[in-house]
């Protein structure tokens, strides 16, 4: 006798195989999507410990994020290596400074050849100021424009309509954290100016000893008088140092400004010359890649600014 299955059993049978099946697809399909996703993402070089903070503030986590140098190196004399050409490699687009703090990474990209590899330039809308210092050429401009409050935020916006061109599945995310992070630089200005309230620092004048805080002081309408170093991280000589402590006492310079983390032994010499008061400011180069480094660095850097506009502003009333 032939026995025959029952077609509600057979029903149940093929729909339980199908359903099998099309979970199992969904989840293959779930977990290449993932995998994609995450095999899309653009990996995003910079070249200074700024520009991670910035190209983070933009692209959250719609991106890798990828220093063409290891930390530690200083900027200013930094030969390139081998690994940078492989960093490079890569990349699929590299944010630069542009104007001379990152000439080193403009070697390597010329060097690498890649048409395919996307520069944006951070400073190409930023108003620049002429560079300051007595080992300075004609024509070269401050490239230190991560010190500053609204060159910072410039910079933030030309990396956000950048990517929003590059990538503009994105674009609304990109511009919105933009905007998020041009208003906590915005507040710390405000907040740094209603802490100043109706100080009378009209006259003050200071001394730099690293041509870096232009970007910054300009915003408190405060004048440097002159750049002490040759170039960064060189020592003046003998008769520069003299010049310099001359020049201090002639103007009534009332502070001098110095680097946070560089060695300034001059420095005390200077300040027992001329009886200025010395403050230091974070350079912003040095140190690990941070999210937080330059919003962290830039509220220090206002504090010190700050304290310096007050001693300047009673040392002129007293």
């Amino acid at each position: 006798m032939i026995k025959i299955l029952s077609p509600v059993i057979s029903a149940q049978s093929v729909f339980s195989k199908a359903l099998l099946c099309k979970v199992a697809s969904l989840f293959l399909l779930s977990a290449f999507s993932s995998f994609s996703h995450a095999a899309d993402k653009l990996n995003i070089g910079i070249t200074l410990q700024p520009y991670y903070s910035y190209v983070k503030a933009v692209v959250g986590d719609k991106a890798e994020i990828l220093p063409l140098v290891d930390a530690g190196f200083n900027p200013h004399n930094y030969q390139p290596q081998p690994n940078d050409l492989r960093r490079l490699r890569e990349m699929d687009v590299i944010v630069v400074n542009g104007i001379g703090h990152d000439d080193f990474a403009m070697k390597v990209i010329q060097a690498a050849n890649r048409s395919d590899l996307i520069v944006i330039e951070a400073n190409k809308d930023v108003p620049l100021l002429p560079a300051m210092g007595q080992s300075v050429g004609d024509g070269a401009v401050n490239p230190h424009t991560f010190v500053g409050l609204s060159t910072t935020i410039q910079k933030v916006y030309t990396i956000a309509n950048e990517m929003a061109k590059i990538d503009p599945e994105n674009a609304r995310y990109y511009r919105a954290n933009a905007r998020k992070y041009a208003t906590t630089f915005r507040k710390m200005k405000h907040n740094a100016m209603m802490t100043l309230g109706d100080l009378d620092t009209a006259g003050m004048t200071v001394a730099t000893t690293h041509n870096a805080y232009g970007y910054l002081l300009q915003e408190f309408g405060v004048d440097v008088a002159t750049v002490i170093e040759p170039a960064h991280g060189v020592e003046p000589s003998a008769s520069q140092l003299q010049e310099t402590i001359e020049k201090i006492r002639k103007s009534g310079i009332d502070v001098l400004f110095y680097e946070l983390n560089m060695p300034n032994r001059y420095v005390d010499t200077i300040e027992k010359a001329t009886g200025v008061q010395l403050y230091r400011f974070s350079h912003m180069t040095h140190g690990p890649y941070e999210a937080k480094k330059v919003e962290v660095e830039t509220r220090e850097n206002l504090n010190t600014l700050v304290e310096a506009m007050k001693f300047a502003a009673e040392k002129k009333g007293s």
